[in-house]
């Protein structure tokens, strides 16, 4: 399985294996249910269809209760497609429940969700400008500064970079390791925050860019330089008293 959907419930800290404390999201992943499968011969495309959370049927418009009427399932509140390939497809069924154990320990993933607004917000806050003068009289304090030239162009380029909404947009955060993995409550505790406030809908897919490792190797392992460090301190000759 490719992905699931969760609901980010806060965040906590957790000890890792050499004994540091690690801060880490916690998000309940299900039980989430396969409330479809595509088809390319149907549908133009391979994909699953998981069905999060659930919602009362009066709630629902006709396309969606005629949709879970024909597949025979419960209606669920949110409704996310993920891609696979028709050989993977196979490996699923309608109804079929998917739970945090389609991840492990160790694991990485990707955590995709809506970030918090901020409402408005200056060039400061919302692009990290950096502050003008903070004498008396500068008068510049705050202030956007120059957004084009008077003559040529006479205009201001479009994609400038202004105040303005900051926030409530669909953001991804890559590469969080799976510390752990909650079987019985379908938690899973991902390193690192992800976006949104608690009780907000996320999907967490695997990693595109990372495989997995093993926590406890990884936190042993010899830091770039060490070695060298090490042989260094040995042939220093000692202080004499």
């Amino acid at each position: 399985m490719i992905g699931v959907i969760g609901q980010k419930i806060g965040m906590t800290q957790v000890l890792n294996p050499v004994g540091e404390f690690w801060p880490v999201s916690v998000i309940k992943t299900g039980p989430a249910r396969v409330t479809k499968i595509l088809t390319k011969e149907r549908d133009g495309y391979s994909a699953v269809q998981i069905g999060f959370g659930d919602v009362k049927e009066k709630h629902l418009n006709k396309a969606q209760s005629e949709s879970f009427k024909k597949t025979n399932v419960t209606p669920a509140r949110i409704l996310r497609e993920f891609r696979v390939t028709a050989e993977e497809a196979k490996a699923f069924t309608v109804g079929q429940e998917i739970t945090a154990e389609v991840f492990a320990e160790g694991d990485f993933v990707d955590v995709h969700g809506r970030s918090i607004g901020k409402g408005f917000a200056g060039m400061i806050k919302r692009h990290h400008q950096h502050q003008g003068p903070k004498s008396h009289g500068s008068m510049h304090h705050r202030r956007i500064g120059s957004i084009g030239a008077s003559s040529f162009p006479s205009r201001t380029w479009p994609g400038h970079r202004m105040p303005g909404h900051m926030g409530n947009r669909n953001e991804t955060v890559q590469n969080l390791l799976v510390v752990g993995v909650n079987k019985e409550d379908n938690l899973l505790l991902v390193r690192g925050s992800v976006p949104g406030f608690d009780s907000s809908i996320v999907t967490v897919t695997k990693a595109l860019k990372r495989q997995k490792i093993d926590i406890v190797q990884y936190l042993n392992r010899a830091k770039p330089g060490a070695a060298a460090k090490k042989e260094a301190a040995a042939k220093k000759p000692a202080k004499k008293k």
